[in-house]
């Protein structure tokens, strides 16, 4: 299994930071490049404890899709969504939020096996954890910009 940890720090309200992050709007606007688009279950606005999503986006140039499912949620502390169904052949991703000094500390813990076996194995270190640090990077910087920005236009979130 390889794991993906990431620290980013906001300089906004645990409660907003929080939205932003399970807000589905949010999250196809920062992943255009993949041409992520919710499909099914939960497709717009903030998803909850036991919905699920499933998202349609182009990786690696073919088309996929990947449902997940929100498993816990404690508001303002953590979420954790699980594959339901796509191509991994598991992954769980636990997104923690902490306020630290007046600020939010949100920390992504990406947990993904991929098929195949060894050849899998491979393919993570040499590829697949490098690409998907980026994406999920991608995703905490938009999040960053609208939790920071002083108009916080451009999502809504309710």
């Amino acid at each position: 299994m390889s794991t993906i940890y990431l620290n980013t720090v906001i300089k906004a309200d645990i409660h907003y930071v929080f939205d932003l992050a399970r807000n589905i709007d949010l999250h196809q606007q920062s992943t255009s490049k993949s041409h992520e688009k919710a499909i099914a279950g939960r497709t717009s606005g903030l998803i909850e404890e036991n919905e699920t999503v499933t998202w349609r986006a182009k990786h690696l140039g073919v088309y996929q899709n990947l449902t997940t499912k929100i498993v816990s949620m404690e508001k303002q502390v953590q979420f954790i969504d699980v594959m339901q169904k796509g191509a991994f052949k598991s992954m769980r991703h636990r997104h923690i939020f902490k306020t630290v000094n007046g600020k939010t500390l949100m920390t992504d813990i990406f947990e993904f096996e991929s098929p195949l076996g060894i050849i899998g194995k491979l393919f993570n270190a040499i590829f697949l954890t490098g690409y998907l640090r980026k994406f999920l990077l991608k995703r905490n910087e938009m999040i960053k910009a609208i939790a920071e920005s002083s108009t916080r236009e451009g999502i809504a979130i309710f």
